[in-house]
């Protein structure tokens, strides 16, 4: 049983640490994205090294008080927040910002968990090194929470997850002790893979302090090209032809359908696009080069291909960069336009890509006794992961459907399950996925996880009520 973050506790603790590190939470301290929950106002602890986190976690765990770890705020699951229950410390990593090392000519950089993710992309642009992992949020996303998170994003594709990124950690375990496993190691088969374990476990199993990363060489050409396909079926052949063509050099493959388009016109961002009536569906494409390969030639040649197989109706190539972030932006905005319309239910899922395009056709017909919806479906088509997104009809409030909101979503997800695919993909579980993971999780996966928690963290103050049932 926890006990709550009181007074007494807080003045107990104030003695283990430096002054200052102790406060009241602030507004985004409480506040996620979505607008779904909120967290209990109380204190935050904001260390400045892994001492001070193991301190604080240690002290969390003779007391019994829970620890509910905050990187940037921008999760989409409520893992972030703890709406209720004994009140908890927020533990904030926001202070520890520091670039530990880096080491171009392994590839490698060390990073504290509070560092944004686009502050690490540009001390590895300083070195003339590409760390790939893109987000929209990435200017408030912290290392931390995109390692706790598993984060994907638009590189997934090429590059691979936020696990596959990662070398090495140092987390702070329940009882408080420190792990030391910062390795600039590619091969490191000694054991169990406690690496592995704390990715994705948003908090619940340790506390990522810092990590090890990989980087990359910076493609020598970017080509960006955003092309009209008659179909997600057509898009997913025409990724297809161009993997048999210039194999793993395909960086980001993105569907975005019109109703993400009509969006941006209606309540934006207001922005530029490149055809005057939207298109069913388009494929924003993203290419990284080596020098040794033409880009006009490489992408008009694959432009031809495409149109010659009926895979693509029309398109435009970015002609510089500030064209290409042009393109890119209007996939970036989509979230933001979703966000201003309202949906009535988000889903983060994925496919077998064989399974897309069925599913996409599918779905719709099931939703509609529900009601009448404007469905913006878009995301990381290489790899899987779609955005399905259900919104009331133009003009309607989305509190209409309220009623009606746990049915969507659960026909919904029991399709997704139906088609061997996933009801996270890549935001995680939290506490808004709970009821998710216990209905379509397998049973021996779910008793491990309880089995590992209980080992864990036994007084099961790491993140409360996230990814497991408390």
């Amino acid at each position: 049983m926890l006990t709550p973050c009181d007074a007494a506790f807080l003045s107990s603790l104030a003695e283990k640490l430096p002054p200052g590190r102790l406060a009241q939470a602030q507004a985004r301290h409480l506040e996620e994205p979505r607008g779904r929950y909120a967290g209990q106002p109380g204190p935050v602890a904001l260390p400045q090294s892994t001492a001070e986190v193991a301190t604080i976690v240690a002290a969390c765990n003779a007391a019994r008080v829970g620890v509910q770890p905050w990187g940037g705020g921008t999760g989409l699951v409520a893992g972030q927040l703890m709406p209720s229950g004994p009140l908890p410390l927020i533990l904030s990593l926001e202070k520890m910002t520091a670039l530990r090392g880096i080491w171009p000519d392994e590839n490698v950089i060390l990073a504290e968990a509070g560092l944004t993710l686009g502050a690490l992309h540009e001390a590895a642009a300083a070195a003339d090194r590409l760390f790939p992992l893109a987000l929209a949020s990435q200017g408030t996303a912290t290392i931390g929470g995109n390692l706790a998170t598993n984060a994907g994003g638009t590189a997934v594709l090429r590059y691979g997850n936020a696990r596959d990124l990662c070398l090495g950690l140092e987390a702070v375990m329940a009882d408080g002790t420190v792990w030391n496993g910062l390795k600039r190691l590619r091969k490191d088969n000694t054991g169990y893979d406690l690496r592995n374990l704390l990715i994705g476990a948003e908090g619940s199993l340790g506390v990522i302090t810092a990590a090890a990363l990989k980087l990359f060489p910076i493609p020598a050409h970017r080509v960006v090209a955003l092309l009209v396909v008659p179909s997600p079926a057509a898009a997913l052949n025409l990724l297809r032809q161009m993997e048999a063509r210039i194999g793993g050099l395909i960086s980001g493959f993105e569907l975005i359908a019109r109703t993400g388009l009509e969006f941006l016109s209606e309540v934006g961002p207001h922005l530029r696009q490149p055809f005057p009536t939207p298109p069913d569906w388009c494929v924003l494409l993203e290419l990284g080069l080596p020098a040794a390969m033409e880009p006009e030639a490489t992408m008009a040649a694959l432009f031809e291909e495409g149109a010659e197989a009926g895979l693509v109706e029309d398109g435009v190539i970015a002609a510089s960069e500030a064209q290409a972030d042009a393109l890119w932006n209007i996939r970036e905005s989509l979230p933001e336009a979703n966000r201003r319309v309202g949906a009535v239910s988000s889903h983060d899922i994925s496919l077998p890509l064989a399974e897309i395009p069925g599913f996409l056709a599918e779905a719709p017909a099931r939703l509609a006794r529900f009601g009448s919806f404007r469905i913006n479906a878009f995301g990381h088509l290489g790899d899987g992961n779609l955005h399905y997104n259900i919104f009331p009809e133009r003009g309607q409030d989305r509190a209409v459907h309220d009623p009606v909101r746990d049915a969507v979503k659960e026909t919904l997800h029991d399709l997704v399950h139906a088609l061997g695919g996933s009801v996270s993909a890549e935001h995680g579980i939290g506490r808004l996925k709970i009821d998710d993971l216990q209905r379509y999780g397998d049973p021996a996966k779910l008793a491990a996880m309880r089995a590992i928690k209980a080992a864990l963290d036994p007084n099961g103050i790491l993140n409360p009520g996230a990814v497991l049932p408390a």
